[in-house]
């Protein structure tokens, strides 16, 4: 597999192709020399900050609600190991490596700004924990996405000091001292202000966010496709995709979802076959005929993601944080509300594209409307099922993003003797977005699934280009027509197809105009 190149760090904001690229698929991370330098530089205002006689958030005194507690300088290098120890307190199912790799890249990002106050070591020690492959231990609750991701971003400083548990690059769970030597990493022992410094951020939240709308994007352009499938086996038109009837209304991803529809439908000799007066249908059911629609609302819902997750990106989240001037002030950047908002934002939309997919194979399924396909795509009715369950698989996984659905970032707990009396949940949002983009891969493939056997069954009329591409490539892992045999890992590797992100090449390789 050729190497990625590095992904520089301290520079400039990362985009999100950067963010990806490092957490998903392993680039190495690359310190920017300036970055360190200023690093350094900052960490001179903190050492003066930490003589001072005068208590100064972070640096001489306790946190959060203990922020008016002086601590003695003898005490403070006890004080940044029991803050980490102590906020270290994630408890479920470890999360997932590209999500804890997340945490990591993104709060090594912020310290590489130079405004957090933490010295160069540690962030040489981050951009080798990443570049040797270490992976904290990082559980599934514990955040409550105020003051940041704090338990999250605790179990990686854990680590970097050389305690509690990580996965080493081949996946084995090791303790983290014996993983740091096994790197050459020496463990970090944290000095002032470097305790807050490193859990006080929206990593792990915006980490999801970023991973999300890259997952959507190809799913967004694999729903299209699905759709079109169905319009062309169920013998709909593509009469109501046409440019001028969108440009009708100014919706940007009505009008991108409504061109990808026309591109793989209208080369169609399926399409082409009943068109004109002989056929007597005024118009589509909705499913069909306002996929565009659908589809176009999430595409601009994933805009908008977009945005804040770019914003979010080009963002210093620490607190206190030394500014240009050198001041150290407190504030409350480390409030999710921003990233929590549009990760339930994008759940809300996951589910309406997941419904509209769902109701499409319901349609295929039907005899009643399916225009003239058989009952369930059944090869002897009444014998066989065909894809009966396979849309109960799916109506299942409709119903749970329902419930998904519902706004994580409207809740608040208060937490810290009513100090954090208000939180974002964002973190929260993002786990179950997670789930959902997930179970939406899962309904899409159902569609594709059936759209391909009712392709088949309207043979000889052939499918477009693209449609009958996608059909190919469901045939290499899904049979076509015939008896029942056992469905579900048929479906497994659909959904494979789908989430890998082949689906919609193979589409786009196959679209022309």
């Amino acid at each position: 597999m050729t190497e990625l190149a590095p992904v520089l760090v301290g520079a400039a904001p990362l985009s999100p192709a950067d963010v990806v690229a490092v957490v998903r698929h392993d680039a190495p991370v690359q310190l920017d020399a300036e970055a360190l330098t200023r690093v350094a530089e900052t960490r001179r205002v903190v050492d003066g900050l930490a003589a001072d006689p005068n208590p100064h958030y972070g640096v001489s005194t306790g946190f959060g609600a203990l922020a008016t507690t002086f601590i003695a300088p003898d005490r403070r290098l006890q004080l940044q190991a029991s803050l980490i120890r102590s906020h270290a307190a994630g408890t479920g199912a470890e999360v997932e490596r590209e999500v804890v790799r997340g945490l990591q890249l993104l709060r090594l990002q912020t310290l590489a700004s130079g405004r957090t106050g933490v010295r160069p070591v540690v962030v040489d020690t981050y951009a080798a924990l990443l570049n040797e492959g270490i992976t904290p231990v990082v559980r599934e609750y514990g955040s409550l996405g105020c003051s940041g991701d704090l338990a999250p971003l605790a179990h990686i400083a854990l680590a970097a000091m050389g305690e509690g548990d990580v996965r080493d690059a081949s996946g084995a769970l090791v303790p983290a001292a014996e993983a740091l030597a096994a790197a050459g990493i020496e463990p970090l022992t944290l000095v002032e202000k470097e305790g807050l410094a490193l859990i006080n951020g929206t990593d792990g939240m915006l980490g999801m966010l970023v991973l999300a709308l890259h997952d959507l994007e190809t799913l967004l352009l694999t729903a299209d496709l699905a759709a079109a499938m169905s319009v062309e086996s169920q013998l709909g038109t593509d009469a109501v995709f046409a440019a001028d009837l969108m440009a009708l209304r100014a919706q940007t991803g009505q009008a991108e979802s409504a061109a990808n529809l026309r591109a793989f439908l209208g080369d169609s000799p399926m399409v082409a076959s009943h068109k004109g007066p002989d056929d007597g249908r005024v118009q589509d059911a909705y499913s069909l005929r306002c996929s565009p629609q659908v589809h176009g609302a999430a595409r601009d819902t994933l805009a908008h993601a977009t945005l804040i997750a770019g914003r979010e990106l080009a963002s210093v989240i620490d607190n206190p944080v030394i500014t240009l001037d050198g001041r150290i002030e407190s504030n409350g950047n480390f409030h999710g509300a921003p990233v929590a908002a549009v990760l339930d934002f994008l759940a809300i939309s996951v589910a309406d594209v997941a419904s509209v997919s769902e109701r499409r194979t319901d349609r295929a399924l039907d005899p009643a409307r399916s225009h003239g396909l058989p009952p369930f795509l059944a090869d002897e009715v009444g014998v066989d099922s065909g894809l009966m369950i396979a849309q109960y698989a799916a109506a299942g996984i409709v119903s749970e993003l329902k419930r998904l659905a519902v706004p994580a970032s409207v809740d608040s707990i208060p937490s810290s003797a009513m100090q954090e009396d208000h939180v974002s949940m964002g973190w929260a949002a993002a786990r179950k977005l997670r789930r959902a983009i997930d179970g939406l891969g899962r309904v899409l493939a159902i569609e594709i699934l059936t759209g391909a056997r009712a392709l088949d069954l309207r043979a000889p009329v052939q499918a477009g280009p693209a449609t009958g591409a996608v059909r190919d490539l469901v045939r290499t892992v899904a049979a076509g027509p015939g008896p029942d045999r056992f469905l579900s890992p048929d479906m497994e590797a659909v959904t494979a197809l789908v989430q890998s992100g082949a689906v919609a090449r193979i589409a786009k390789e196959h679209t022309h105009g």
